[in-house]
C-alpha cells in the first residue's frame, strides 16, 4: 500500500460523475473505502449513517449556498472536510478556510496530493484524540535520535542536551510530527499552529526557519524539514509516538 494512503472511509459529495469515478478509483487503489452523495441532502444523511473519516465536498460560494452547506456538513462535529472547487485564487482558498473547511483544493485535482492531504487530516484527528487521553499517561515523540517530551514541552538533542523551544516552535514541531513524511501546506500549518499575527504565508516560513536552526545540522541545507515545492513543507524522517506512565516525562 502506498505510504501516502491509509485505510479510511471517505464521503465524496459531487454531481460530476467523471470526477467522482476518478477520485473513487484513486482512493480505492489506496485501500480507502468510498461513499458517494450526488446531492447535499444525501450527503447529510450519509454523514450520519456512515460516519466517514473525511468528507470531500464540491462547493461554490457563489451558488447553491455553499457556505451554509459546509456549516451543515460540519454541524459542530470534528470530521475533516476538504472543499473542492473551480476557483484558484488565494482569496477563495482563505474564504473557505475561514468558513470552516480544513482544506481547499482547486480543480483539476492532483490525486496524489488529495490522498496525501486526506491522510494528513486523519492522522491529525487521531493525534488530537490521543492528546485527550487522561493526564496520568504521558507521551513523547521520537525522531532521528531526538526526543520531544510533551508534558514538559522539552526537546532533547540526540546527545541528551536540552534544546529550548518557544511556544510557536513547539506547536509547529508537533504539527510536523503528527504528519511525518506528509507534505503540508502553509495554510494547514497556519491553522495547526494558530499563527494569526500575519494572514500571509511568511509567518509560517519564519517559524520554520527558526525551528530548522534548532534541529538541523545545517539550516541552509535542511534534511529534516524540507521544502515541498508548490505545496509547503514536509517533515522528511519517521516519527514515533511513545507513551509512559512516568510522571517525569
Amino acid at each position: 500500500m502506498n505510504e501516502a494512503c491509509k485505510t479510511v472511509n471517505v464521503l465524496i459529495v459531487d454531481d460530476d460523475l467523471a470526477f467522482i469515478k476518478t477520485v473513487e478509483l484513486h482512493l480505492q487503489r489506496c485501500d480507502m473505502s468510498t461513499t458517494v452523495a450526488h446531492t447535499h441532502a444525501k450527503a447529510l444523511e450519509l454523514r450520519e449513517k456512515r460516519e466517514p473519516d473525511v468528507i470531500i465536498a464540491s462547493l461554490d460560494f457563489d451558488h447553491s449556498g455553499g457556505a451554509e452547506i459546509l456549516r451543515n456538513l460540519r454541524d459542530g462535529g470534528s470530521i475533516p472536510i476538504v472543499v473542492t472547487g473551480n476557483h484558484r485564487s488565494e482569496n477563495d482558498r482563505l474564504a473557505w478556510l475561514e468558513a470552516g473547511a480544513d482544506e481547499y483544493l482547486s480543480k483539476p485535482l492532483s490525486m496524489l496530493e488529495l490522498s496525501m492531504r486526506i491522510n494528513a487530516l486523519v492522522r491529525r484527528r487521531l493525534a488530537t484524540s490521543v492528546q485527550n487521553q487522561p493526564k496520568t499517561e504521558s507521551g513523547r515523540w521520537l525522531f532521528g535520535g531526538w526526543e520531544l517530551r510533551l508534558r514538559t514541552r522539552q526537546l532533547r538533542h540526540p546527545s541528551g542536551r536540552p534544546v529550548p523551544l518557544t511556544k510557536g516552535e513547539y506547536t509547529l514541531l508537533v504539527a510536523f510530527l503528527e504528519a511525518a513524511n506528509q507534505p503540508l501546506s502553509r495554510e494547514y500549518l497556519q491553522r495547526a499552529t494558530r499563527i494569526h499575527e500575519d494572514i500571509f504565508d511568511r509567518s509560517v516560513d519564519v517559524q520554520v526557519l527558526r525551528l530548522r536552526r534548532k534541529i538541523e545540522v545545517d539550516a541552509r541545507a535542511p534534511q529534516i524539514i524540507k521544502t515541498a515545492r508548490g505545496i509547503g513543507y514536509v517533515f522528511s524522517i519517521d516519527a514515533k509516538r511513545a507513551y509512559t506512565k512516568s510522571h517525569g516525562v
